[in-house]
């Protein structure tokens, strides 16, 4: 049986579409809502509810409202600066809401000036490119787009659960050896996505580089280097939380699980694996260089191969 179809924007939109967008709507803000109760299992309250839960509300009502006037003005051009003010939104609202412990003010600090470099980056990166590929599809589409939306509001309630949590108790555990490992890993991190997404966009800024890929600086080591860098710092971000988290709270350490598991199953690796498949994969350079360079975890180049 064919699906039933309808026309929005001149483009179809399958019943089967919009039931499944439902659902994943469904599940992604009830898990945002879950790892929020759990995280504030000890925090502040305030009318009523714990500000972690508050925290995910923001997070939601922030990426739907944007939704609107992205929708109708068919763009993606806000999305990555969006994402970055709904990490600021929530951590200035549980830092304002909290006690301001020293735990509470690095761990704000850290996703603040992680989401302000990357958020600048990206929506300069759309600016001048005039458009992000991967939206093509799905911002002529209600259900798909509102689905985008939705998900980075989940990606910014989840990822940053581990954080919201730890700053949203009333007292916090004293400075220590794990927050120095924890800050090591996050600066470790932070530099290597930094880096990386400079040696990308210096490569693409040249003419006859932008329809080929880069095999040099980081990505030597890594065919996705920015990504580990990710991982890697909100690993550090979760290590120096943990220390103020207890019970239920730990559940919050599903942080850098859903982060590692977002783009390397989801969307990041798996979208641009693909597509690299689709530019080069008759090339033998780019199948050399796949061979030669692992996929996430940074190894030094190997010569001779």
């Amino acid at each position: 049986m064919l699906p039933v179809s309808l026309k929005i924007k001149g483009e179809p939109v399958t019943v089967s579409t919009r039931n499944s967008t439902v659902l994943s709507v469904a599940i992604a803000t009830t898990a945002s809502l879950l790892v929020s109760l759990a995280g504030g299992t000890d925090a502040i309250q305030s009318a009523g509810l714990p500000i972690t839960v508050w925290a995910a509300i923001i997070a939601f009502g922030i990426n739907w409202l944007a939704f609107v006037p992205s929708y109708f003005g068919t763009t993606e051009r806000y999305y990555d600066l969006v994402g970055t003010v709904s990490y600021l939104s929530v951590i200035v609202f549980i830092w304002l809401s909290g006690e301001r412990e020293t735990r509470a003010t690095i761990l704000a600090l850290m996703i603040a000036i992680w989401t302000i470099r990357l958020g600048s980056f990206l929506f300069a990166r759309v600016s001048a490119d005039g458009r992000d590929l991967r939206f093509n599809k799905l911002k002529v589409n209600p259900w798909l787009f509102f689905r985008t939306w939705t998900l980075q509001a989940a990606w910014v309630a989840i990822a940053s659960s581990a954080a919201v949590a730890a700053m949203s108790i009333a007292s916090s555990a004293a400075i220590g050896f794990v927050d120095v490992v924890g800050l090591s890993a996050w600066s470790l991190g932070f530099i290597i996505e930094a880096v990386a997404d400079t040696q990308k966009r210096q490569f693409r800024s040249i003419e006859s580089n932008r329809d080929r890929f880069i095999t040099t600086g980081l990505w030597a080591w890594s065919r996705h280097p920015n990504y580990f860098g990710e991982i890697l710092l909100w690993t550090g971000i979760s290590i120096v939380a943990v220390s103020d988290l207890s019970g239920w709270q730990l559940v919050t350490l599903v942080s850098p699980v859903l982060v590692w598991f977002l783009l390397t199953r989801i969307s990041g690796i798996q979208l641009l694996e693909r597509r690299g498949r689709k530019n080069w994969g008759e090339d033998p350079e780019y199948l050399a260089y796949v061979e030669r360079t692992p996929a996430l975890v940074p190894r030094p180049p190997v010569s001779g191969r």
